[in-house]
């Protein structure tokens, strides 16, 4: 039973990775029906974004005196100045990537490809101009264990699982329960209308990019800390694995993402715990198959009827 415990745990904390990812999968589908394949490599930029940050805050670059500001207080002006960032990063793409593609009503496919292209850019522009050399990020909180028999828990994995939940609940409020989530379901509804009724979808779907690719640096700055070694293509699998989790889940669905992120974290750790780790993707990936199989358009999807 301890075992297992601690094996929940361990799959929240994985689970809460995924999920902050896949909400930015399904926020830019919702709106746009787009696959933004570059979303895990913003979650790559936003890592290093948080790198610099909390290391200029620690006062490794001459500006700020070292020991001048504690640990809690760097990270809790390295998580909005993260957020605004990475979100200033998915708007640049947003804006001179995708914008004039869908202006001159470019087919869907040459979308995804340019948002694959986005992301190799990232992923290549920061090997050219940090190199290959994995970066340490620096320990910001003391760590803290908290041991209940044989299940230990640290304050970050509660922090990362919190936050997790937070952020979900946050976007479900904004979706559901104000103006500018019922324009950004509307425009998911009928795009063409949607100006017709005075409401700015340039404005719209700049939202929408903020609020994912902030939740992509938050995810990149949470995930720094439990993993503190940076590399330039650390955001190419766990991208795919989230987007595979919000297809699962039903893409499109906060709720579907956010589950499918979990699910994916259970099946994961679940194989660990009986099987090799090496076995460890084929296994999770061909439940996911299985569950896509039986109902494929995820678990909250809802299939579309086209109006002719």
């Amino acid at each position: 039973m301890e075992i297992l415990i601690q094996n929940i745990f361990n799959a929240l904390q994985w689970g809460s990775f995924y999920a902050l990812i896949a909400l930015g999968y399904t926020l830019v589908y919702g709106v746009l029906l787009l696959i933004n394949f570059a979303h895990g490599d913003v979650f790559m930029v936003g890592a290093y974004i948080a790198f610099f940050l909390t290391t200029f805050l620690l006062g490794q670059y001459g500006v700020i005196a070292p020991g001048t500001l504690t640990g809690a207080t760097i990270l809790m002006l390295a998580v909005p100045l993260t957020m605004i960032l990475t979100s200033l990063v998915g708007v640049t793409l947003e804006r001179i990537a995708y914008r004039p593609l869908r202006n001159k009503g470019a087919h869907r496919l040459y979308v995804v490809i340019t948002a694959l292209m986005c992301g190799l850019i990232l992923e290549n522009g920061n090997l050219a101009l940090l190199g290959a050399s994995r970066k340490k990020f620096p320990e910001l909180l003391e760590k803290t264990i908290w041991t209940f028999g044989n299940i230990s828990v640290t304050n970050l994995k509660v922090l990362v699982i919190f936050t997790a939940f937070v952020v979900f609940f946050l976007l479900q409020f904004v979706v559901t329960r104000t103006k500018t989530g019922m324009a950004m379901r509307a425009i998911s509804y009928d795009k063409f209308a949607i100006p017709l009724m005075g409401i700015p979808i340039n404005n719209i779907i700049v939202f929408t990019f903020v609020l994912g690719s902030g939740f992509a640096g938050l995810a990149g700055l949470l995930f720094a800390m439990s993993y503190p070694i940076l590399e330039p293509y650390m955001g190419a699998l766990i991208g795919w694995k989230a987007f595979i989790a919000a297809v699962v889940g039903g893409i499109g669905d906060i709720r579907g993402a956010f589950l499918g992120g979990f699910l994916l974290a259970f099946v994961e750790i679940g194989v660990v715990a009986v099987f090799p780790s090496t076995l460890r993707d084929l296994m999770a990936f061909s439940v996911l198959l299985i569950i896509l199989w039986w109902k494929p358009t995820g678990l909250f999807g809802i299939a579309k009827t086209t109006k002719i």
